[in-house]
């Protein structure tokens, strides 16, 4: 897909380590067909849940933000979706920066969780995202649920690992069949390791290299079949 060397390529999945402000730019104009990705939330989060206490790469400052989402504007193709997360405490932030970019916010998600995580002032148990149009892409045959469950995966890698099962009907609703989907911030593969299972090509990027290796050994099952995901 890309000039800049891949830290895997196997059966149309690609992994690049590094930048992905950096790497999005050997990538060709109008190149994905959907777009799904997590980013940093603006929070300086220290994960909890292994005691390592690892702050995610980014997580400090916007300053990545509107380079990335340029990026990401320009290798989209037009009247195409991109679904992303966001950290609530500066939606503004995010929000405001879409819409510059020419984005239109055309529904908002919630992922409930089966796992209450820790707080001060209540509990978190959802997490929360936008999906953004380029251009006027097709509404799809049939609509999901703008709430959508969230099983924790208990062998999770990374400490905001997104389950798999959370993403299929994203892909499903809005990837089409045989599409190209991107994640800019991979992470622990999640969103590649979905793609696979239903039989779509995808690109993963991710600044932190034990990550890579990590989605690496995620992506080594085979699959016999693609998944079938009925909406």
């Amino acid at each position: 897909m890309a000039s800049s060397v891949s830290y895997y390529c196997r059966n149309d999945i690609w992994i690049h380590h590094g930048d992905c402000r950096l790497v999005m730019r050997d990538f060709p104009d109008a190149a994905f067909d959907f777009v799904l990705t997590d980013p940093p939330y603006l929070v300086n989060y220290q994960g909890r849940w292994d005691g390592d206490r690892r702050t995610i790469i980014g997580d400090k400052d916007a300053d990545w933000l509107r380079p990335t989402f340029t990026e990401i504007w320009r290798v989209l193709k037009d009247d195409s979706f991109c679904l992303s997360f966001y950290g609530w405490p500066h939606s503004e932030v995010f929000v405001g920066l879409w819409k510059e970019l020419g984005f239109r916010l055309v529904s908002h998600l919630a992922f409930v969780k089966n796992v209450w995580g820790l707080g001060r002032f209540t509990r978190g148990q959802h997490e929360t995202a936008f999906l953004l149009a380029k251009g006027h892409p097709p509404i799809p045959p049939k609509g999901i649920s703008d709430v959508i469950v969230w099983e924790r995966e208990a062998n999770a890698f990374h400490p905001n690992q997104k389950p798999v099962g959370a993403l299929y009907p994203l892909l499903a609703a809005y990837a089409p069949k045989g599409g190209t989907v991107l994640d800019p911030f991979m992470g622990s593969g999640s969103t590649l390791r979905a793609a696979k299972d239903m039989g779509l090509k995808a690109v993963g990027i991710e600044i932190d290299e034990c990550y890579c290796r990590r989605a690496v050994s995620r992506l080594a099952q085979e699959i016999l079949f693609p998944l079938t995901f009925e909406l």
